[in-house]
């Protein structure tokens, strides 16, 4: 009989061992038989030799998603091979989950007989990561835009300059009549609609981007249904570039009105076809031998002067320039003069006689020049592109906001990590406290200092649990709640945060005040105000001042509180001793970017947020502000009827079990934290259980495999390094399906309680405030039937 190699050519093993992706080749029969040093090193592994042991002896199922691993062989069954697919799984060596992308085929003889498979495993890792970071920040995105105008995109273009949009603004329906949605479904939607004779510039500058110019601005043509003409404006530029193509972010404007304005001028006279090159809404004729200068009416009226009124316009706007950009405004003209540049362009900001800045866009050409070539005659137009340059600086806080959202999620993720592990610490150290203060009895000298320990630690823990709470990202959800306890907690917490000489009065209501509210919301509000009146203090010592009380808003009031509903409001106010604001501030501090700040001290985001969140309560706002007298801020909120929402009841911490009431039950314990596993074996043996505990669950499973022991309850902790809680639960009921056991968690989600159910999980708990709770639940636990 003969056999079928599966060793490789030595042409075809030189590129297997340098291939930059893991590479395998298993038997017939579905053992690897060999791997290249890619995929050796992607598994973890030191050596070939050590990977094909491991993978062969386990046999196990690296896919995160159940059902991966057979979708993988019913594809190699049905065609001869498999391309592309895309998994999450799981590094056997340390638990480390990464995404893949695999290739395999089969390979048979001359007779279709299977001789061995081959394949490729690709560690794309980073690409979903980026394209999931893309999805979180799309709905910032969404909200930001829609307050801009014109149509904000973000589009990736490929090399040979197909284009796939990941983000398109509301604006796109006023300048199109279709929505996001449909462009975003069908790309070349908008190229449909460009006017002939511009689709050669547009194909020009789409080229231009991948020969270095990262930044592109046009204006073109499109003919709507039914023959309509607009002109639009584009600008975009490169954010980020891979061997894909480009992401690209963008704005396009309808500039229809300032185009129809210069075709408008350049059917006029020869002198005003030269003068209006571009459109604007005032034009200057400028004598420089006589030095005497015409200005159109709408010239004058754009900075606030009468249409009679005759002044040195040239003198008068040079001294009405801003002081910054008034080097590049001369300039710019003398390049004109001596005809380095063949028009006169310039942008820059003049102070209106109402001493408001306008951006304005200055353009002319010399017409008439003297024997010498020195200009005598020269017109123009002026155009206030205010809007647009407010629609660039929103651009940019847009982009400045995606980068900044991306750090801020990775924060987070940090902190969240840290907390939790923060917490078990603490659980550690509540927990062995007890136990210490029952050791050296009642009467011990030390009891004063353990106290003090408990007291710092209660406190540390308190702390950990707020900011769990202030970091949750979800949906709003109102609830009956009692105003006091939500103010009294976020002020424990903004205490540690406010600066040294900020001191903090409070004046609360002893009265319940019920609201229908979102209780991390309504701290994120008081968190904000606080933070915006500290700030006011410029760095020097101050009092800020939190009070709630109960009010009744009339018709009256109602209407100037933004038309809200007359009745009894709880009112929640923060007052400061700070700089305070003048009138306009005071109108505009609701505007979102807005900030009285320096560059870097401030997203302008804080107050904007606080008024979203009270509108969604059906609250309203008052601000009371003068300068050098303080502000204060008033928050009505609608007190809840006795019918609404209920409020979860009030629990009263259960009488700690009695020593010995364990009466010897066994009971086996899981958590691969070492310190939390030796607490809870003294705990639960202090009260009389049998306790066996493991900081693996593999050893755990191990164990029981060898064992016919009865054991009355495991208890297991659902984040483990090897196996998770449930899967573990799903293993030790597998082998023996009455058994009951209970999951420990510091995250309960409808998620975790689906998939415990699914294992014949009997309880998920949470974290434990103290080690007597967790006794107590493992009696309540016994105490019931099972199941």
């Amino acid at each position: 009989m003969s056999r079928t190699s599966t060793a490789l050519s030595p042409d075809h093993s030189s590129l297997f061992q340098f291939l930059p992706i893991g590479a395998y080749r298993s038997s017939a029969a579905g053992d690897m038989v060999s791997a290249n040093p890619a995929l050796v090193r992607m598994n973890g592994y030191e050596d070939e030799a050590t990977m094909l042991a491991e993978v062969n002896r386990r046999q196990s199922d690296w896919y995160v998603l159940p059902g991966q691993r057979s979708h993988f062989h019913r594809l190699l069954a049905r065609d001869g091979f498999v391309r592309g697919l895309v998994s999450e799984v799981v590094r056997p060596v340390d638990g480390v989950r990464r995404w893949v992308s695999e290739n395999a085929h089969s390979v048979c003889d001359a007779a279709g007989r299977l001789m061995y498979y081959e394949g490729t495993v690709e560690d794309i890792t980073a690409q979903v990561e980026a394209q999931d970071a893309l999805a979180r920040s799309e709905q910032q995105l969404r909200l930001l835009t829609a307050q801009i105008p014109g149509m904000v995109f973000v589009v990736h273009v490929t090399p040979d300059g197909q284009r796939s949009y990941r983000f398109v603004s509301p604006g796109v329906r006023d300048i199109y009549g279709f929505g996001p949605e449909d462009l975003m479904r069908d790309p070349m939607l908008m190229a449909r609609y460009r006017h002939p004779e511009d689709s050669d510039l547009l194909h020009h500058n789409m080229g231009n981007i991948f020969s270095g110019d990262t930044n592109i601005q046009d204006e073109y043509r499109v003919v709507l249904p039914g023959g309509r003409i607009k002109w639009l404006m584009r600008r975009s530029t490169m954010v980020c570039e891979d061997e894909s193509g480009q992401v690209r972010v963008g704005l396009l404007l309808d500039i229809t009105d300032r185009k129809q304005a210069e075709i408008a001028l350049r059917e006029s006279e020869a002198v005003w076809k030269l003068a209006l090159d571009s459109a604007g809404d005032g034009v200057w004729d400028w004598n420089l031998s006589t030095n005497v200068e015409y200005v159109s009416p709408r010239f004058k009226a754009m900075y606030g002067f009468a249409a009679d009124e005759e002044l040195d316009w040239s003198r008068e706007l040079d001294a009405r320039t801003h002081p910054d950009d008034l080097s590049k405004r001369l300039a710019d003209r003398a390049a004109h003069f001596d005809g380095r540049e063949r028009v006169y362009r310039n942008e820059r900001r003049i102070r209106c006689r109402d001493g408001n800045w306008k951006w304005v866009l200055s353009r002319g050409m010399v017409i008439s020049r003297d024997d010498g070539g020195r200009p005598v005659r020269m017109v123009g137009t002026h155009t206030d592109i205010s809007q647009l340059k407010a629609a660039e600086a929103h651009q940019r806080e847009l982009e400045s906001l995606l980068r900044e959202s991306q750090k801020m999620e990775a924060i987070g993720t940090l902190a969240g990590g840290v907390a939790h592990d923060f917490n078990n610490l603490l659980a550690v150290i509540l927990g062995n406290l007890e136990l210490a203060r029952e050791d050296v009895g009642p009467e011990h000298v030390a009891q004063e200092s353990l106290e003090e320990i408990h007291r710092a630690a209660l406190r540390a823990r308190e702390l950990v649990q707020q900011i769990l709470a202030f970091s949750r990202r979800q949906p709003q959800e109102l609830q009956r709640q009692l105003l006091r306890p939500l103010v009294e907690q976020s002020l424990r917490l903004l205490r540690s945060l406010l600066p040294a000489g900020v001191r903090v009065n409070t004046l609360l209501s002893a009265r319940e005040l019920p609201v229908l509210a979102d209780a991390t919301q309504i701290q994120q509000v008081l968190m904000n105000l606080c933070a915006n009146a500290w700030q006011s203090m410029d760095q020097q010592p101050g009092e800020i001042t939190v009070e709630i009380g109960e009010t009744e808003v009339d018709a009256t009031q109602a209407l100037q509180l933004d038309h809200i509903a007359p009745g009894s409001y709880a009112c929640l106010s923060v007052a400061d001793n700070g700089t305070g604001m003048d009138e306009d501030t005071r109108r505009r501090i609701f505007e979102p970017f807005f900030t009285t700040k320096g560059p870097g001290s401030g997203t302008g985001l804080g107050l904007s947020v606080v008024h979203g969140i009270v509108k969604a309560h059906c609250g309203a706002i008052r601000v009371l502000s003068a300068q050098g007298k303080g502000s204060r801020f008033d928050i009505y909120l609608p007190l809840a009827s006795e019918t609404g929402a209920a409020e979860p009841p009030r629990q009263e911490k259960p009488a700690a079990p009695a020593e010995g009431s364990g009466q010897g039950r066994h009971i086996v314990y899981v958590d691969d934290y070492e310190a939390m596993v030796f607490l809870v074996s003294r705990l639960l043996g202090k009260h009389g259980f049998r306790v066996s505990t493991f900081v693996s669950g593999g050893d755990a499973l191990a164990w029981w495999r060898g064992t016919q022991e009865p054991v009355d309850l495991w208890v297991t902790d659902q984040n483990m390094p090897d196996l998770s809680g449930v899967e573990l639960a799903r293993s030790v009921r597998t082998l023996r399906p009455q058994q009951r056991v209970a999951i420990v968690s510091g995250h309960v989600n409808e998620q975790l309680l689906q998939e415990a159910d699914a294992a014949g999980v009997e309880a998920v708990l949470g974290k434990q405030d103290n080690m007597d709770a967790l006794a107590d639940a493992v009696h309540r636990l016994l105490a019931r039937s099972p199941g």
